[in-house]
């Protein structure tokens, strides 16, 4: 009877626990390479190289690619497709995002003494708070497959930073004059910066400012997808097909 019992609990935690697929390496069905999708679109994908707050490439990134399921792909050209009219286009900075760099983020934020690109990123956090802030988890929504990081920029795609010339330190202040040009229109903070100016309606910033987050988000919100508050960059596919699945095959 205990050894039935035993194998009920495993059987319930294999259907209620989400599937992280440590091994898997091969890229599943499901998902798609967004600039074969979308070749007009531009591409900055930071964790590939030490242009991002961490300071260095990320585990799991072995290209400088963009995956996402074929739902949020297809969603996301039709965005694409409404910019094209103004000379403007998506900025992608990051799509689909393996755990192992998850993980990654994981253990930079437990080490307090690297504070390598505190300037850049975070200058008004103290990295002892990045967990309890909810700045970095366990668990990231990009993982699943239909989360991605972006912004708009007028065409031609502007040149991409190189990593070794990243050397000003420049803050991601709302003060455009304090922080390193994305060549994107102006969002009120660089990607990625931690702390209260990046909350997609925070009032602080500049009617401009705003204005250029409140386009973003109107043009994603009619092609399906939602804002995370906290980060004006971050959106999802409200009809996400795996909601309950972490993957972890690199990005290559």
């Amino acid at each position: 009877m205990r050894r039935y019992g035993m194998i009920l609990v495993i059987v319930a935690v294999l259907f209620v626990c989400p599937v992280y697929g440590a091994s898997q390496e091969k890229i599943p069905p499901g998902f798609v390479d967004v600039q074969k999708i979308i070749p007009s679109a531009c591409f900055d994908i930071r964790y590939y190289g030490n242009y991002n707050f961490i300071g260095e490439k990320i585990d799991g990134y072995d290209a400088p690619k963009c995956y996402l399921t074929q739902e949020a792909a297809a969603a996301l050209a039709e965005v694409q497709e409404e910019l094209k009219p103004f000379a403007l286009s998506l900025k992608i900075f990051d799509c689909y995002r393996p755990q192992r760099a998850v993980d990654h983020f994981v253990r930079w934020a437990a080490d307090l003494k690297d504070v390598r690109r505190k300037t850049e990123f975070y200058p008004a956090v103290d990295k002892k708070n990045l967990f309890r802030d909810g700045f970095i988890a366990e668990r990231s929504g990009h993982s699943r497959g239909s989360t991605l990081d972006l912004t708009i920029v007028p065409l031609p795609c502007p040149r991409k930073e190189a990593d070794d010339s990243w050397t000003k330190h420049e803050e991601c202040s709302p003060d455009p004059e304090k922080r390193s040009p994305d060549g994107g229109l102006d969002m009120g903070t660089g990607f990625d910066c931690f702390g209260r100016p990046s909350h997609t309606l925070n009032t602080g910033l500049s009617d401009q400012q705003r204005a250029n987050r409140a386009l973003i988000r109107r043009l994603m919100e009619k092609h399906g997808f939602r804002n995370l508050e906290e980060e004006w960059w971050h959106y999802t596919l409200v009809k996400e097909p795996y909601p309950d699945t972490y993957f972890n095959f690199p990005v290559r």
